[in-house]
Formats: structure tokens, C-alpha cells, sequence
């Protein structure tokens, strides 16, 4: 079998196990068919093998991360969340939860810029409000699920913690936000995952959240802050 011989059967396997196929298959099965296969395993691993959050509501949070990032070509999501039962009116409720979430830099304006002027005013507890009204129509495990993913993808890294402690609160499964926060690598990159996992460590070594054993293990590991490399020497 010739090279193109190759090509066209590494390519009719992504399609046949995916269903589709984008472009960027086709290049990397042409320039790198093993940077091919390390991708086509990840993929699978956040998009196709069962974990502990329910399917439905996996195919859930990738709707909002999309429609956070406005990348419109993983129409499949759509196609899978409507599979397991997913409404027109869910998708709306998403929504209304997604783009409240994107505008969280109103809230902190008003932290920053207004509190002041406004001693009264509880910025937390007006976010919060407003999540819990627009979350209304969603299960209050999902919609907190929904708004930590996108508040990775804003990069809001101060709302990322009001919610993570809410979600705790909340009684939300460690497990699903960590399954949640390692979704959001593909569309939004390994810095992002970086900062949000910084973010929940810190808030577990603080005391903000009542971690289990296992997560309160892996918060209190050292060496966790990469390498400066100013200095020459790993951060704790």
C-alpha cells in the first residue's frame, strides 16, 4: 500500500469512528499520521469515552463552551446533545446562562472601578443573583458546570473562584468539575486549563473550599507553580 494508500485509510478511520471529517485530519494524517493518532486519542478521551458527568450534560457544557469561543464548526455537539434528549429550550436556557456568564466583566467594573460609590452594593452577591435567576430553568449541578466552563473560556479567573466556591456550595461532584475544567483544553488551550486549575488549587490551600482527600492531596503536592525562569528555580 502506497502512501496515499495510507492516507486515505487513516482518513476513512476518523471519519468512520467520528462520523465526519474537518481539515485539519487531513493535514495532520498527510504531514504527521502519528501527531494524528496522539490528537485522535486525546479527543476521544474528552469527547468520546464515557466519564462521570452524564452525556447529556457533557454535550451541555461543549454547547456553551462553543457558543462562549464563537467557534462554529463542532455542530456535532448540538447534534449529540438533541440524541440524548436535549430540547430547543434547553439550548435557549444555555444560552441566556452563556452569554450572562460572557459579560462578567460588568461585574468586575463594578467591583473595581464603582465600589466607592456604591458601599452597599455586594458585587459577589449581585453575580451570584444573577447566575441563580438565569440558571433557574437548568438543573443547578449543570448550569454551575456551564458557567465554571465558561468562565475558563473568558478567562474571568475572579469569577472562576466565586463560582467554584457556589459550586461547591451547590454540592457539586469534584470529579464533574474537574471533568469540566479538562474539557475546555481543547477549544481554549493548556494555559487556560493551567490558570483554572491554579485557581481551584488555591482556593482549596486557602480554605475557601472543603475539599475531599484526594483533591485536598493533590492541592498540597509542592512544586506545582512551573519554572521561572528568571530566577532558575521551580515556583512551589
Amino acid at each position: 500500500m502506497d502512501d496515499t494508500d495510507d492516507l486515505q485509510a487513516r482518513l476513512a478511520h476518523i471519519r468512520e469512528k467520528r462520523g465526519y471529517l474537518l481539515p485539519h485530519h487531513g493535514l495532520l494524517a498527510t504531514a504527521s499520521p502519528a501527531l494524528l493518532d496522539a490528537y485522535d486519542t486525546v479527543y476521544s478521551a474528552f469527547a468520546l469515552t464515557p466519564g462521570q458527568t452524564p452525556r447529556r450534560d457533557h454535550e451541555a457544557i461543549w454547547i456553551a463552551v462553543l457558543t462562549a469561543n464563537e467557534q462554529p464548526v463542532a455542530t456535532h455537539h448540538l447534534a449529540r446533545f438533541q440524541a440524548e434528549g436535549g430540547t430547543d429550550e434547553e439550548i435557549a436556557a444555555l444560552l441566556a446562562l452563556t452569554a450572562l456568564t460572557c459579560g462578567f466583566p460588568c461585574w468586575r467594573f463594578v467591583q473595581q472601578h464603582w465600589q466607592g460609590h456604591l458601599p452597599a452594593l455586594d458585587v459577589r452577591e449581585a453575580w451570584l443573583s444573577a447566575f441563580s435567576r438565569m440558571a433557574a430553568p437548568l438543573p443547578r449541578r449543570l448550569a454551575q458546570l456551564v458557567t465554571v466552563a465558561v468562565l475558563i473560556c473568558r478567562e474571568a479567573w475572579d469569577g472562576l473562584a466565586w463560582q467554584l466556591v457556589a459550586a461547591y456550595q451547590d454540592g457539586v461532584p469534584e470529579v464533574e468539575l474537574a471533568e469540566t475544567l479538562a474539557l475546555t483544553l481543547l477549544p481554549c488551550g493548556v494555559p487556560s486549563l493551567v490558570e483554572a486549575s491554579r485557581v481551584w488549587r488555591t482556593l482549596i490551600l486557602d480554605g475557601e473550599v472543603e475539599a475531599s482527600g484526594a483533591f485536598r492531596a493533590w492541592a498540597e503536592t509542592a512544586g506545582q507553580g512551573g519554572f521561572d525562569e528568571a530566577s532558575g528555580v521551580l515556583n512551589p
